[in-house]
């Protein structure tokens, strides 16, 4: 059951959320598979338009109610405001959004009275709050084979044995089946649970059902949402069972994951920002980081989300998570980017992942008049006829926010922009929108 709690602001939050765990008949009988059943009137957040950074952050006495309206962190300066560019014309906007910085975080929500770990929750054998030797952490034979990378990655990255995997592979010749992409996640279990029930790729129990189907997850599976670990699990499941079935389910990593997987790495350690000094975990629990998720994050859930791709091409379709160009500045090829980043991960230190995850961070290239030139030298770097991206919600690129009423924002689907050269997916779920799950190409 879920229940609506009032806090300090002009807004409500729903901050409790009873979930069986995903891997019990409970779990997976409990998800509610009809999308009109996802949430009720009285779960819809009011806005008045500003939120202040006390609006955003309820404090000690609410720690698991995340911020739900706000953009991602942009390495602005502390107690600075983010303000969004004006919308796409033919859209209205009369309202901005606004955060405040690291001040406002310790103010409201101090580590003395929300212990936290810097590091994930050890598997046993390790010492509790010591990251396992090699992080990432090596493979293993359970690990899902959701990406073709090279072989596994070992110690920081290095070649291991190349491992196969008992699953079935497609005949020669024979056509691949309907590609699908996936929004922003961002932790909400439930929503996805229906999204993909509704379009007939999983079935009542949560497993793959939809035969030599192909998904891709645009990234952004963790934050802000109550069950960051569960998306994971869930995807890492159906990766294995769709890769049986002659289908794959495959995953980009978004600026979250870069995020998540740094706060776990470096906690607390100090890293170089425009803004000045910084840290993982504190911009985490800026963009709405879940406790929970941290202690709850496994070896296997590091290796596999640390070998993510940045970028994919798939029926003419290049798919990234951010709507940004940055992505030309780590490579001239799908291939040159991919290994950019997975090095940086292996092998640098946390300035320059967390240079990577600022780059990953900018948004909305490709609106207004210079966004289709914008779009055309990805595609002319990449390949591809149209990008298809998530990280900015559509409700912002459309400048369709909440209603003075408190209405939600509207969604109908994914939005076709940039003289039809770009689809934004993110359905602005953390933002009572929708997650969104559509069929390629869209017309």
């Amino acid at each position: 059951m879920d229940r609506a709690e009032s806090v300090p602001g002009p807004y409500q939050v729903r901050t409790d959320r009873v979930i069986p765990p995903l891997g019990t008949a409970a779990g997976r009988l409990s998800r509610r598979l009809d999308t009109d059943q996802v949430r009720t009137p009285g779960e819809w957040s009011s806005y008045d338009g500003r939120m202040t950074p006390e609006d955003r952050f309820p404090g000690p006495e609410l720690p698991d109610s995340g911020p739900r309206h706000q953009p991602d962190l942009d390495v602005l300066p502390y107690g600075s405001y983010y303000e969004p560019p004006e919308p796409d014309q033919g859209y209205g906007y009369s309202t901005t959004s606004g955060y405040g910085g690291a001040r406002f975080l310790e103010a409201h929500w101090p580590a003395a009275s929300h212990p936290h770990a810097p590091v994930a929750q050890a598997p046993e054998g390790f010492p509790v709050a010591q990251p396992p030797e090699g992080f990432p952490a090596e493979p293993s034979a359970e690990d899902p084979p959701t990406i073709e990378l090279g072989p596994p990655l070992g110690e920081f990255g290095a070649p291991v044995e190349e491992m196969n995997f008992p699953y079935p592979q497609p005949e020669p010749g024979e056509a691949p089946g309907p590609l699908y992409v996936v929004g922003d996640v961002h932790g909400y279990l439930d929503e996805l649970l229906a999204a993909l029930h509704q379009q007939g790729l999983i079935d009542d129990e949560g497993h793959w059902s939809a035969g030599r189907s192909r998904i891709w997850f645009l990234g952004d599976f963790t934050d802000r949402g109550p069950d960051g670990i569960g998306v994971i699990d869930l995807v890492m499941q159906l990766a294995a069972e769709a890769a049986a079935a002659g289908g794959y389910c495959r995953a980009l990593m978004g600026n979250h994951e870069l995020l998540f997987l740094g706060a776990a790495k470096y906690g607390d350690e100090p890293v170089q920002s425009t803004a000045g000094t910084a840290s993982f975990l504190a911009a985490w629990r800026l963009n709405g980081g879940q406790q929970q998720d941290l202690e709850r994050l496994q070896t296997h859930h590091i290796s596999w989300l640390s070998r993510l791709p940045a970028l994919a091409l798939e029926d003419g379709h290049l798919l990234v998570h951010s709507d940004t160009t940055a992505y030309l500045e780590y490579g001239e090829s799908i291939t040159e980017v991919n290994d950019a980043v997975h090095h940086l991960l292996t092998e640098e230190g946390a300035d320059e992942w967390w240079d990577c995850f600022r780059r990953f961070t900018k948004r909305f290239a490709f609106r207004g008049e210079a966004g289709p030139q914008a779009v055309h030298e990805l595609l002319g770097a990449y390949g591809g006829h149209r990008v298809v991206h998530g990280h900015s919600p559509i409700p912002y690129l459309t400048g369709s926010t909440h209603l003075d009423d408190g209405t939600p924002p509207h969604v109908p689907g994914p939005y076709i922009y940039a003289d039809e050269l770009a689809i934004a997916m993110d359905g602005g779920v953390t933002m009572e929108g929708r997650l969104l799950v559509a069929r390629l190409p869209l017309n």
